[in-house]
């Protein structure tokens, strides 16, 4: 089995383009730090970290393993990068990691077996501009952009519920959507609106 592990990462003078040039998949899993704010009982075992995700616009789904303790694994991200690409321009982008941590630590709290429903993962720059012309609740240089950020729904889940859950876990940003029933997160500096 192929690993990676997790190493301090920076941005900085790392671009979209440079993610593309290198194949991008794996990248950042390859690179990014463990999510620091919550200690899992199976980080703690080395255990294994599980997704079960389903891509509402494309149908696509991902139900696996994605990391071993801190290893990340990069064929799971590959198919995971595919399965969160941007369903409007076909174009996938490497996934945060930690974004997938925080997704897989919401699913297992909400103690459901089904998937976890994408509304939204990676977003490309021209998918983000259109969106903005046509809604207020878009933001310019947005973390789906960055491949940091989900818009989610858990079937048989309550989205204030949904969103009670990501908020407890202090990982990141928490957007609550009730009229579009979905709940955003991302892994921005901890914030909810």
């Amino acid at each position: 089995m192929t690993h990676f592990e997790a190493k301090p990462f920076s941005l900085n003078g790392f671009s979209r383009r440079d993610a593309l040039k290198f194949g991008g998949v794996g990248v950042l899993a390859a690179a990014v730090p463990l999510l620091g704010h919550v200690k899992p009982a199976q980080a703690a075992r080395g255990g294994s970290w599980r997704v079960k995700i389903k891509n509402i616009h494309t149908g696509e789904s991902f139900n696996g393993v994605y990391r071993v303790g801190d290893k990340y694994l990069p064929d799971a991200f590959e198919r995971l990068n595919r399965a969160l690409r941007d369903h409007r321009t076909g174009e996938a982008f490497p996934m945060d990691p930690r974004v997938i941590d925080i997704l897989s630590l919401v699913q297992k709290k909400t103690g459901q077996n089904g998937p976890m429903e994408i509304l939204s993962g990676y977003r490309s720059p021209k998918t983000n501009a259109g969106l903005r012309k046509n809604s207020n609740g878009v933001a310019k240089n947005s973390f789906h952009m960055y491949g940091q950020a989900l818009d989610i729904h858990m079937p048989g889940v309550d989205t204030n519920q949904l969103r009670r859950i990501a908020m407890s876990l202090k990982a990141g940003g928490v957007g609550y959507y009730p009229r579009s029933n979905f709940v955003h997160i991302d892994t921005g500096t901890i914030r909810s609106w």
